[in-house]
Parts: structure tokens; sequence; C-alpha cells
């Protein structure tokens, strides 16, 4: 079943500016000559410029999602039983008989019908819901930068790249920072490749274009400014994103469906050989025999399962965007609700996420205002106005402080000559600044420890009060000088021999409702632990003033000196992982899913990508960088854990709803086609008409479509479900006997009560057999004791009663001779009544003794491949949602 389309991935190429070919042709041409050849200066497009840009070559997209209305049809009409149904109702009409075959194709078509109009309804959510994922580039738009949608980006706009970022377009580089990008995801080399600005030689592989930042490759290291070359299609993963197919990764959900489906083929296979085999041994008519075989085989099948679950999780989807929750894809809502291990960062996720700068702690012979009037000079990105857009929080909180601005003069006789941009190893920035006397200061801010140890003297007051503000839960930079006359092309090399300066004190304090958050979790049986850059110090004293436990808290180093076996102990045990690298975050989400259990990550940074990618479910915030957003599943509009838990519920909501469908399914639906293979046995004619067996099965279904309307028992929610086919086969074996005792004590009452024809057995049975499958959903829905402990939905109560009133009225009516049904006496419905109420009772008594020696070992969820997954992602981030002008747009209409 698909529940989602795949993206459609068009590779038209739109037109483009004739002076370029292509990025290898603007990789051989000097900076400016290809900012002239594409007619734009350094300080970037107009708006209108760069909206008819838009307009002429179209969005930066390599993909689209839309609802499309013949691949849903196409769905619906593959099915094999289905289509061999239709040919033997073709040839059912060809040897005379035709109103069987117009019966039956009726019915076909209602059911097609029915899955169709649900599942487009589904797809346009899907549509929907992918529009609202956004990812933003920072461009120079009338000298100024911006942030702009990536999808808008054009020929011609001036972007700036920042560690952390996945590269927009194809990029011809300007301005280099010790740039280094990832380019594994096109060129298969592991380690970051250096850029710079140089010209490439004609010919040169993409490996070598080392002037160039090409498409949907990751800033590792530094910054840089360039020039969009190529967008969408024409951009080198344009070209090769069809190689990734059009096929979506499946997931956990998806794999249990899929397992299921093999299933109900096995049983329908052998049933319908044994009941076409009966029954040509009977020397009954062979195409009776046919289409009666065929009729089972449908008859057994869940016809509407898709249906049911696009139903579930378009609803879904729509509920959990009000609640703040954007799912990438509808089918990761089941997954998110399998989770029970949550690993988690600190900052805005337990804490406010609101930094702000509290004062400044100067060393030995410093002053105060000169620590931060240092700590404002080093900043990576910005100028006289602080920060620009997409900047550190730490540094736009640290510009919003009003002490900073008190500091704005005194800067203004500072130039800044070079940066050693920050990256997660050495967890550092650093700058040169020349003063109004000519004077060059090297001044290096970022994590205590990594600059303290970088000082020649480090005074012991500062490390006191450095622990203090530790244990009091507050972030701490440090800032440290060093005068170096000359050096206008620092590296990270000469970081050394500084001068400690003093530190900043940032505030984040817990959020107020992060305690309850937790607390909630912990109720729906997810076990909540904290992976962060930060202090271990400052971390655990967060977690103790939330009540988490944090008996041992292990730092990076802790987790290098344990090999994978020792690890998966630890954890078990260990509530804060502090200081940790991104591989490390990731090595400890991936041993937490080799013990079996269902992991989440949450994160928002570039640091916390590998690990988005190596748990089940990557979650992050709309906030987030793009490198997070672009490696997560699901998207939280808040970043707070209240959302989350949402999240988690509607999860486990939609997956028991599903289940109540396939239990119900696959236990009646066995059950009445074991009873029609045994009923073949006995009687002289076929128990049920074939036209009969679809009518009962297109009945039944559609009742079943309010199914993800109903409620979910609380202790349901409390606790992760996953897909187990031995439990399914199970139930099945268990209840599906049940409801052929009934099934074989009516062919007893229409038999030796009534005396009944083959007409008139075969609309008590099917009256019958509506009643108890369509009404069993009230016992099987909950493991408590329905109505009393346990409400169903109106609308499920209502659609259910509905077609039971239908299926016992419609042979009284005019369509009754068509369908081949005879009127039933008045005290048939009496001993309906019976066998209904005895029915259900037995049942409930055997859901009873099921549950009891139902194993309590949870099965192995699957795993899905990580790496694919990331190229699916990575894919997805470039991509539209949209009407047919996108899809024009996308395909090179101008």
């Amino acid at each position: 079943m698909a529940v989602q389309r795949p993206v459609a991935v068009n590779l038209t190429a739109p037109a483009r500016p004739p002076a370029l070919a292509d990025i290898a042709a603007a990789a051989c041409l000097p900076g400016e000559e290809v900012l002239h050849g594409l007619g734009v200066t350094r300080k970037g497009l107009s708006a209108r410029e760069a909206a008819e840009r838009l307009a002429r070559w179209g969005p930066n997209a390599v993909s689209s999602h839309q609802a499309r209305l013949l691949p849903v049809l196409w769905h619906q009409l593959r099915s094999p039983l289905l289509c061999l149904l239709l040919v033997a109702a073709a040839a059912s009409y060809l040897v005379g008989e035709r109103s069987d075959a117009v019966i039956i194709g009726v019915i076909v078509a209602l059911s097609v019908g029915l899955g169709f109009v649900n599942e487009y309804r589904a797809e346009k959510a899907a549509e929907a819901l992918h529009g609202q994922v956004r990812h933003q580039a920072v461009v120079v738009r009338g000298g100024r930068p911006a942030e702009v949608e990536v999808t808008a980006l054009v020929p011609g706009d001036i972007v700036e790249l920042r560690l952390g970022d996945i590269v927009p377009a194809d990029v011809r580089l300007l301005e280099v920072t010790g740039l280094e990008c990832a380019e594994s995801v096109l060129t298969g080399e592991s380690m970051p490749v250096a850029k710079d600005t140089e010209a490439a030689s004609a010919g040169a592989a993409l490996a070598e274009l080392s002037g160039c930042a090409l498409m949907g490759t990751v800033v590792h290291a530094g910054s840089a400014r360039g020039v969009v070359v190529a967008t969408g299609a024409v951009t080198e993963f344009g070209k090769i994103a069809a190689g990734l197919g059009t096929h979506q990764l499946e997931t956990g959900f998806q794999v249990g469906l899929r397992r299921f489906s093999m299933l109900l083929v096995y049983v329908a296979g052998a049933l319908t050989t044994s009941i076409f085999v009966i029954n040509v041994v009977l020397h009954k008519p062979l195409m009776d025999a046919l289409l009666f075989s065929l009729a089972i085989a449908v008859g057994i099948t869940p016809q509407l399962l898709p249906a049911v679950v696009s139903t579930s999780l378009a609803a879904g989807s729509r509920r959990m965007s009000r609640l703040g929750v954007l799912v990438k894809r509808l089918v990761c809502i089941e997954d998110l609700g399998d989770v029970d291990v949550l690993f988690t960062d600190k900052t805005g996720t337990l804490t406010q996420g609101r930094i702000e700068f509290t004062r400044s702690l100067p060393a030995d012979g410093e002053d105060a205002l000169a620590v931060l009037r240092w700590g404002l000079l080093c900043t990576e990105t910005g100028g006289d106005d602080g920060p620009a857009a997409g900047g550190n929080p730490l540094d736009a909180a640290l510009w919003k402080a009003p002490a900073a601005q008190r500091q704005r003069q005194a800067l203004a006789g500072y130039t800044q000559v070079a940066v050693v941009p920050f990256d997660h190893k050495r967890r550092m920035v650093s700058t040169v600044v020349r003063d109004s006397a000519g004077v060059t200061v090297l001044i290096t801010k970022g994590a205590p420890e990594s600059v303290l140890e970088r000082c020649a003297n480090v005074p012991e007051a500062t490390r006191k009060a450095l622990d203090a503000e530790f244990a009091a839960g507050n972030r701490v930079i440090a800032v440290a000088t060093r005068e170096t006359p000359g050096l206008d092309h620092p590296a990270a090399a000469d970081e050394h021999h500084l001068r400690l300066a003093g530190l900043l004190v940032f505030l984040d304090p817990p959020k107020p409702d992060a305690a309850k958050a937790m607390s909630r979790l912990a109720g729906l049986g997810i076990a909540v632990k904290i992976v962060t850059g930060d202090n271990p110090v400052v971390a655990a004293k967060v977690c103790h003033d939330l009540g988490l436990t944090t008996a041992t808290a292990l730092t990076g180093a802790d987790l290098a000196a344990l090999d994978d076996t020792r690890l998966a102990t630890a954890i078990a045990h260990t509530t804060v992982f502090a200081r940790v690298s991104p591989e490390d975050k990731a090595r400890v989400v991936r041993i937490q899913r080799t013990t079996g259990r269902d992991v989440a990550f949450l994160g928002d940074g570039v640091n916390d990508a590998l690990a988005l990618h190596a748990a089940d479910v990557g979650i992050s915030v709309d906030s987030a960088t793009d490198v997070a957003k672009d490696a997560a599943d699901v998207i939280l509009l808040r970043k707070d854990l209240n959302v989350l838990a949402d999240g988690v519920v509607e999860g486990r909501r939609i997956f028991a709803n599903t289940i109540k469908y396939v239990l119900m399914g696959t236990s009646s639906n066995f059950g009445n086609m074991f009873s029609a293979a045994g009923a073949s046995l006995f009687l002289g004619f076929l128990p049920m008409l074939p036209s009969q067996i679809l009518l009962n099965n297109l009945l039944y279904d559609t009742s079943q479509l309010a199914i993800p309307t109903d409620h979910v028992d609380e202790a349901q929610l409390r606790r992760p479900s996953h897909w187990d086919i031995g439990f399914i086969r199970r139930f099945m074996v268990c209840f599906g006997p049940i409801s052929s005792v009934f099934d074989f004590a009516t062919f007893g009452v229409m038999l030796w009560v009534f005396h009944s024809g083959p007409a008139q057995f075969r609309t008590g049975w099917f009256v019958e057999s509506l009643a108890t499958q369509t009404l069993v959903i009230f016992a099987i829905r909950t493991r408590r004791f329905p109505f009393w402990r346990s409400h169903p939905s109106l609308p499920l109560t209502l659609a259910a009663l509905g077609v039971t009133v239908i299926g016992a009225v419609l042979p009284a009516t005019p369509l009754a001779h068509t369908l081949g049904f005879r009127p039933l006496p008045p005290t048939f419905f009496a001993a309906l009544a019976a066998m209904v109420v005895c029915y259900l009772a037995l049942i409930e008594y055997g859901k009873r003794l099921f549950y009891r020696t139902l194993p309590t070992t949870p099965p192995t969820a699957p795993r899905p491949s990580a790496d694919r997954r990331y190229l699916q992602r990575r894919t997805a981030r470039f991509s539209t949602a949209g009407g047919p002008g996108h899809q024009s747009r996308l395909a090179g209409g101008s």
C-alpha cells in the first residue's frame, strides 16, 4: 500500500543564461567573468530581477510532491485478484450470465471508487503537509543579506554559505574563509574538500572543482560567498536525482503492512485453490466455481485497507499539524508512536531557549567592559550592527544586551581583518581585528575548556568562578586575546599562547512546564536522555532541577574509552551525555538501536545531523538549521516536549485504529471464507453467489471507514505498539473459527428450521454474516468491556449499525431479485438477534482468554537503511508542493 506518492523527479532542463552551460563551464572562468555573464554584481539581484528570473527559469527544485489522479487510480486497480475477478466477470458476460457480470462489475467499481476517493484525499493532505516544510538560504539582494526559500533561488543570486548549511544550488565561489564541503553525496569522497576561489582547468572532474560549491553538499567548516550558476534540475545534483529512484524507503509501518499482505496472499491462495478444486470435483459449473473462488479470494482480502490507513494518516496529519507537529511522510506518524527512547538536546527543549547575556567576569588585571568588547568583536558573521541573519544565537544574545549597546562607539575604532570560523572540533571562533592605531589583535572566543587550554596563564580564581557558574546551570563562553603584528591570514594553528580576558555568562533557565512534559513522556513509556555539547555539570544541574535521575553523566572522553558492548550497558544507566561530538551522538543512538528499542533523536543544530540520520525517527524544529531539518522525519513548530508527546499519542492512536481494522477484517473474513469452503462440501449449490460475497465485503468495508474516528483506550496509548504478524495470525486463527461456528448454526437454521431453497439460504447467510462481522468491531476495538468501560466513537457506532440495518432490509427492496435475494421470515430475525448476542458474548470470553495468554515480549521493529533515507531526505529538501503551475515550471516551462 502507498499512502503517499513517491516524489516525481523532473529532469527536463529549464532555460538558462547562454553564457554559462553548467557549473563546469563557470568553474573555468574567473569569478568576475561569471558575474558579468550572469548580469549581476556583488550586491546581488534586486527583488524585481529575482522575481523575473524565477518566472523565466522556474523554482530551484528537482522534485515535486503532488496528488495525481492517475497514479492513485492505478494503485486501486493493480490488485491481481481484482483483475482476475474482472476477467472472470467478462467471461461470464460472454457466456450468458450477464446479470451476474454486471452486478460484479458495479460492486467492484464502487469498491475501487471508495478507495480512490479516500486515498486521493490523503494525497492532497500529504501535498499540503509538504508545502508547510520550509528551507531557507541566505542571499544578498539589493546589497543586504536576507533569508529566502531555497526553491526561490535563481541564477545570479549571491548566496552566503555557513557552517552546517546545505549548499542550495551550484555556486561559483567569490569569497572563501576556510571553507570545506562534504561532497560524498555527489563524489563519494568521504573526507571534506577544501575550497578556494581559483578557476579550474578545462575538463576538470567534478571532485576537482575547488572553486565551486555544489548543490546538496554540506558546509563542513568555514564560510563563503558565491554566485548561483545553476538551479534545480540542471545542477549536478539534479542530474543524478533520478538515480535515487522514485520509490520512498519503507518505514517500519510499511514493512509491517507488506508482511501482512503476504500473509493474506498465502491464506487466500490456499482457500481459493481448495474451494475451486472442491467445487469442480463435485461437478458444479466451472464458471460458477471460478467466480466463487475468486470472490472468496477478494472477500478475505481487506480491500479498503489502503483507504482506511490513508484516511487515518490524513486525519492524523491534520490533527498533528494543529498540535504543531509536521511530518515529512505521512507513514512516519505511525513510526513516531513506536518510540520508547528519546535522546534530546538541552537548549530550547528543556530550557527556555531565550539565551540572555547576564555579565562579564574579567580575569586578573582585565576590565569587565574590555571582556565584553572583545566578545563583540569576535563575531563570525556580521558587522557594526551585530550578527547577520542566521548568525550564532549566543552572538545575537550578546549584541542584544543593553551593555553591548553602550559599546557601539568603542567598537567603531576597530576593523575586522580576518576570521577563523567556528567548528565543532575546536569549539571556538577567532577573529583578527585592527584598532585605529594599527595594532593587530587575535581574539578567540568559545567553550571554556578549549580556550583555557590555549592560554598561557589561567588564574585559579577564574577556574573557581567557572566551576561556580557551571554548578549554577549557566552557560559560559571564554574570551582570550593575543597581539599578532602582521597576521592577516590566521588559521587554527595561531590559536596559542593566548591571554585570558575573562568569561561571558549567559542564562538559559529551565522551561516552567518542562518537568511536566518529562513526566508525561515517562507516562507514555518513553525514556528521555539528554545529549548535549554543554558542560556535564550544567547539563546535570538542569536535569536535577527537572526531576531527572542523573546518577552518572558520560562525556565524550568517557565514550571514547568504551567499546560498543560496554557502551550499550552504560547507556541503560545513563541519563546525561555531555561534551559529546556529532560522531559521539550518532554512536550513542546507533548503539541504543541495537538493543531493540525504537529511538527518536531531537536536535536542531548541524552537529545533530548524524544522530538524526541514525535514529528511527529524526525530530527537529522549525527554527533549526537547514541541515538538521533536512535530516529529520518530523518537524515541531514549537520546541516543546509537550508538542512531541502530542505527536507520539497521535501516532499510537492511528496505529491502534489501523490494527482494529486488520484484526477484525482478517478474523471475520477468514471465518466467513472458511465457512464457505465447508459449506461447499455438503451443499448442492453455491452457499453465496460471487456478487453477493462482493456486496457483503463492500458494505462491511464501507462501515469500517469510520474506524479512524474511533476512540483509543488510554492503556493502548501508554506504551509503544509494533506490527506483529505472529499476533495477527494467532488472532485470525483463534477468532475466525468462532465466526464459523455461528455461520454453520445459520446453515442449520436455514436448512432444517426454515427448509430454505438456494436463494433464501444465501439471503439468510448474507444477513447473518454481515451483521456478525460488522458488529464484532465493538468487541475487538478494545481489550476492555465494550460500551461500559470503553466507548466507541459516534461515527463508528452509526456506521456499524447502519450497515447492519441495510443488510437486513436489502432482501425486502426492489433490488432483491436482481441481487439474488429472497424475503426472510420474521422469525429469522429473532434467531439472528439471539445468534448475534451469543456470538458477541463468546467473542468477549475468547478475547479475555486470548489476551491473558498473550506473550509479553514485544517484537523487534524493522530497521530502515540510514544511507538510503539520507539521500531521500536530501532530495526532498529541493522540492515543491503545488498545482499544475509548479509542475510545468519544474518541467521547464517559462
